[in-house]
């Protein structure tokens, strides 16, 4: 009888690792007072399960979480970190378009998307995107990153001349557009399945879909924050089909707000399962909640211990992912450079004019010079990877 396939990525709670990859976790002169101090922060037994290259548990996602012990935790996450990726920290000389700032679902958390009625709403025509492309051609960008609201009027036939048209100015560039909210609304528009619409903005230029719109996938967080979104579960399908059709995919999670830890794993179990069905996630980005602007202003920043302790537990949890992502424009490029070695081996890019996070209050610059990234990477003390969308290396510095 023939013996049932795996799906691919899929590692099973108390699975291991191939021996070579478990041999090439630590190196033979790791200090042994590092298990000891690993021991004492009380996470000796994750310590152990790492090394093995086990699964770890939700309880053991809940530790990690309510540790106090900080560097313990980016310890363990740099074990994997390094296992996966080595000492390379990527990054992409990219471009962000916002074409509409439009939207009905107006959630509670967001301070970009406007009612249409807004003094502040905007909407870009599809020559209007096409000037945006065409200022930076002089830039050797490889990424037009593009999302928008759920505007309630534009036509489906709209998005796929946005493709065509940045195709048209710039033919050889990726286009990594359109969240999995936005997917769903545009199959609705078109009034047919989200297969056949993934085809459609395909063969129009798409190329992958970032990773926004997850936020966190608890019903009562949504209902509490952003009632009128895709649902979760629906956030999950759109991924998964995507996946088999071909695109691949980011995830995202929103935290700093109101959801409990345990609400952060849930959403971080649901991207496991999933990637273990498909296989298709390319990276998790964790987004820190900020408030300025929003109706949730009441609420304070994240800190950087919540930052770093973000991305040090997705990068142990999400053990089927083969990058998690330090997004220097939400965290601040110093603390980015930090997360490189708690978990993080890539810092995004180049951005060029980042919108939402800014008009939720963010500090940090709407655009880094690719040289600066490669400094704050060599800093860290790793090997700066100019990547394209999908991970190939298009050279080391």
């Amino acid at each position: 009888m023939a013996q049932k396939r795996q799906p691919r990525g899929r590692l099973p709670a108390g699975s291991r690792l191939p021996a070579s990859a478990r041999q090439r976790q630590l190196p033979s002169s790791t200090p042994l007072f590092m298990d000891t101090f690993i021991q004492n922060s009380g996470l000796g037994d994750i310590l152990d399960k790492v090394r093995a290259g086990e699964r770890l548990s939700i309880d053991d996602g809940r530790r990690l979480f309510e540790s106090a012990d900080i560097l313990a935790v980016g310890y363990l996450a740099n074990i994997v970190r390094e296992r996966l990726n080595g000492n390379r920290a990527y990054f992409i000389y990219n471009q962000h378009i916002n074409y509409s700032n439009v939207c009905t679902n107006l959630c509670k958390f967001c301070a970009f998307g406007k009612d249409r009625d807004s003094e502040l709403a905007y909407e870009m025509s599809v020559e209007d995107v096409k000037d945006k492309v065409r200022q930076r051609l002089d830039e050797p960008i490889t990424e037009i990153h593009m999302v928008g609201g759920i505007h309630p009027d534009l036509p489906y036939s709209y998005y796929l001349e946005l493709l065509r048209g940045i195709k048209e100015v710039r033919p050889r560039v990726h286009i990594q557009a359109f969240t999995c909210v936005e997917i769903a609304h545009l199959a609705g528009l078109a009034g047919k399945g989200i297969g056949e619409t993934l085809e459609e903005l395909k063969e129009a230029g798409l190329g992958s879909i970032p990773g926004g719109g997850a936020e966190v996938f608890s019903p009562r967080i949504r209902k509490l924050t952003c009632e009128k979104k895709l649902p979760g579960v629906d956030w999950i399908k759109v991924s998964k089909i995507a996946h088999q059709h071909g695109l691949r995919t980011n995830a995202t999670m929103l935290y700093g707000h109101i959801e409990t830890i345990d609400e952060r794993l849930e959403h971080l179990d649901a991207l496991r399962r999933a990637q273990d069905e498909t296989g298709g996630f390319l990276t998790f980005i964790p987004l820190s909640f900020h408030p300025k602007n929003t109706e949730m202003s009441e609420h304070s920043r994240t800190t950087g211990i919540d930052d770093l302790k973000n991305i040090a537990v997705a990068r142990l949890f999400l053990d089927n992912f083969p990058h998690i992502k330090a997004y220097w424009v939400m965290i601040g490029p110093k603390l980015a450079q930090v997360a490189l070695s708690f978990g993080a081996d890539d810092l995004d890019g180049t951005v060029k004019e980042e919108v939402i996070t800014h008009m939720a209050g963010a500090e940090t610059d709407q655009a880094i010079g690719h040289k600066t990234l490669i400094r704050l990477i060599r800093e860290a003390g790793r090997r700066p990877m100019e990547r394209d969308t999908l991970y190939n290396v298009l050279q080391s510095f």
